[in-house]
């Protein structure tokens, strides 16, 4: 195996750092329902690919930016996943987390199921004018799209963030998230605060689609990839974390990308994931620990 020179590593230091934004967009909802109702959400990566395929069809049937698509999916899927959380998640919540967990996971296969009838199994992308070129800056080559895509994902993890810690609803959430009878009994309704953070998880995981979209293929199935990314990005960043989320992102895509400059394009997913199994056999609360929302 022959190194690849300084040149090429510092580009693709550069190129994950900013792919890091990406997998930040698509783990953030992921975070965030852990973090407030310790339910692991296993149809969360069919929420990306639904997304995704709201902005194909947006841009098929109105010729819409799939950028200015988010303004319009984001919302489409917040109110998607508020029924999907009062009539189906939060009466098997009641039961302990097992039955919500085998419930999103049926979820998953449903969803999946749906889109290859509604959309057939064939690779679909997002196609823009900028979706495919790249910038030259100081002898390095950057896609276009990880950098929108870096900027868009921390962007919505900011406003989380500050959602969090600087709102009324803000303060019900990190209430609910630490001790929820507590809370409930100072006042605070705890069912519309999980039903709210299930829906803003939604619509991230639909401004996370469009980013995937836009940057590379996906299929039906694609989900599943983003969903274990997205628990790589969640445990190394701290459970529940919003800006541990963001680091964790950043980690994954750095790791990822230097893996594919030595390795070969085809071990990226291999070496991230390898890297995490070891963080974890030595540290398994992940690199920054548990983190609180608060």
């Amino acid at each position: 195996m022959i190194l690849p020179g300084l040149h090429v590593l510092t580009n693709a230091l550069i190129a994950g750092i900013l792919l890091g934004g990406l997998f930040a967009a698509t783990a953030v909802g992921l975070s965030l329902v852990f973090g407030v109702m310790r339910m692991i959400n296993l149809m969360h990566g069919e929420l990306l690919v639904l997304g995704a395929y709201l902005a194909l069809e947006l841009r098929r049937v109105a010729h819409l930016d799939p950028l200015l698509s988010i303004l319009v999916v984001a919302p489409v899927l917040f109110v998607f996943g508020l029924p999907v959380f009062r009539f189906l998640l939060e009466p098997v919540m009641r039961r302990g987390p097992e039955p919500a967990l085998l419930t999103t996971f049926g979820l998953s296969i449903i969803g999946q199921s749906a889109f290859i009838a509604l959309f057939s199994g064939d690779t679909q992308t997002l196609t823009a004018s900028y979706s495919s070129s790249s910038w030259s800056i100081g002898g390095f080559h950057v896609p276009v799209m990880y950098v929108v895509s870096f900027l868009i994902g921390a962007a919505v993890c900011g406003a989380l963030d500050l959602l969090i810690r600087r709102t009324g609803l803000g303060r019900e959430i990190r209430a609910g998230s630490e001790d929820a009878p507590a809370a409930a009994a100072l006042g605070v309704n705890v069912r519309r605060t999980h039903l709210l953070v299930f829906g803003i998880a939604a619509a991230c995981a639909g401004v996370g689609g469009v980013l995937v979209g836009a940057t590379f293929d996906f299929t039906p199935t694609s989900g599943m990839s983003y969903l274990l990314s997205g628990f790589v990005v969640v445990v190394l960043g701290g459970l529940g974390s919003v800006r541990g989320t963001l680091v964790g992102a950043i980690v994954l895509g750095v790791v990822e990308s230097l893996g594919g400059a030595v390795f070969g394009d085809g071990y990226r997913d291999f070496v991230g994931f390898v890297v995490f199994l070891v963080v974890m056999s030595m540290r398994p609360q992940g690199l920054f620990g548990r983190r609180q929302l608060a």
